[in-house]
């Protein structure tokens, strides 16, 4: 697929199955942008506070959000998954305390969770993992190594609980490709957008740039886009665009508290896939015929609403994406101005996008 020289794309809707959409004033400003980048369903992640921990709780936050799953916190146990699983929630979120945003009610032990880990098999919910290790003032894990450092942990849980449904959350390294690779069919990995154009070049000097997984070396990067782009069904798109308040990113009104992480790209969640592919095709990570039609539509919904056993995309409506002059904005404000968001690469041109309806009906 000739990318640069595409004038007019149409796509099935994307499918983000990773998202953050948080609570209050930020969460009215992003969940309308949910569809402005080409997205029709999401898998959201609630980083929370407090938080959610009981099929309640998550019931009452997926009538606003429409999907969500329960974070895996201690108060959680196989009872309550089963009454999940019944309620038709999809899945549980584990992320070792202190490794992302509002992670301080995170796991220390998945020992302790195996019995929450069995239930899950048994009624068939979704593991998502953060995977990552956390840090420490004797340890000698970083925000580098973090993600490899916790692979073991993953191959240890396939091994003892093999037809769990794992999803390896916003993968940034060749080695973690290569531990959801070793697994059976029942492990898959997200992998987002921003992943797949940044390197650690560009957040150690760019607050707007940091994230949890931290980007992480060209080479990782390029073995990113080459998943994304080799029709692998164990790959499947997850933004995780991560708002967070602008003055937050700049380290706080004084400019001195720890950048908060995360980067948001919702608004153009789908272009962004594509400004990537063009990037790697340009430098020769990959060749114009690496990147066709069928991949494409695989990679950022297929494959993902296969794993989760959601129906295809088949209410007609499709994405059209044109060369049309379309620029990335610095941010986005909330109505009354008192909530503003930077979004990754502001000021670059994507393509436009727009929603057509079923045949006959645009």
């Amino acid at each position: 697929m000739h990318l640069k020289e595409l004038d007019y794309l149409e796509l099935p809707a994307s499918a983000d199955m990773h998202v953050h959409l948080r609570q209050g004033g930020m969460m009215e400003l992003v969940v309308p942008q949910i569809r402005q980048g080409g997205v029709d369903t999401v898998f959201v992640m609630p980083n929370l506070e407090p938080p959610i921990t009981t099929v309640a709780q998550a019931l009452e936050y997926q009538s606003r959000l429409k999907a969500i799953e329960p974070n895996l916190y201690s108060s959680i146990t196989p009872e309550v998954i089963a009454e999940a699983a019944a309620a038709g929630i999809a899945g549980v979120k584990v992320y070792p305390q202190g490794v992302t945003t509002n992670s301080t009610s995170g796991v220390t032990s998945y020992e302790d969770f195996f019995p929450v880990f069995e239930a899950m098999e048994k009624h068939d919910l979704v593991l998502n993992l953060h995977g990552e290790m956390p840090s420490g003032p004797i340890s000698d894990i970083t925000v580098l190594n973090a993600e490899e450092a916790f692979l073991p942990t993953l191959l240890g849980l396939h091994e003892r609980f093999p037809k769990l449904r794992i999803v390896l959350e916003h993968c940034t390294t060749a080695a973690a490709l290569a531990a959801v690779k070793a697994c059976g069919p029942s492990v898959a990995a997200t992998v987002t957008a921003h992943h797949l154009y940044l390197t650690v070049q560009d957040w150690c000097c760019d607050p707007f740039a940091f994230c949890k997984p931290v980007a992480k070396t060209p080479a990782d990067r390029d073995a990113l886009i080459r998943a994304v782009c080799s029709g692998d069904p164990k790959f499947f798109f997850g933004s995780d665009s991560a708002p967070h308040p602008m003055v937050a990113k700049r380290g706080g009104v004084k400019g001195r508290s720890k950048t908060a992480a995360g980067v948001f790209t919702q608004p153009f969640a789908s272009q962004y896939v594509i400004l990537a592919l063009e990037e790697a095709i340009k430098r020769g990570t990959i060749n114009e015929e690496d990147v066709t039609q069928e991949r494409l539509e695989q990679f950022l919904g297929g494959f993902g609403r296969q794993f989760y056993k959601l129906p295809a995309a088949t209410n007609g409506e499709r994405i059209v994406l044109e060369r049309k002059g379309a620029v990335i904005p610095e941010s986005i404000q909330s109505r009354d101005g008192s909530i503003e968001v930077a979004l990754s690469r502001g000021g670059d041109n994507v393509l436009s996008l727009r929603w057509k309806g079923p045949v006959g009906i645009n």
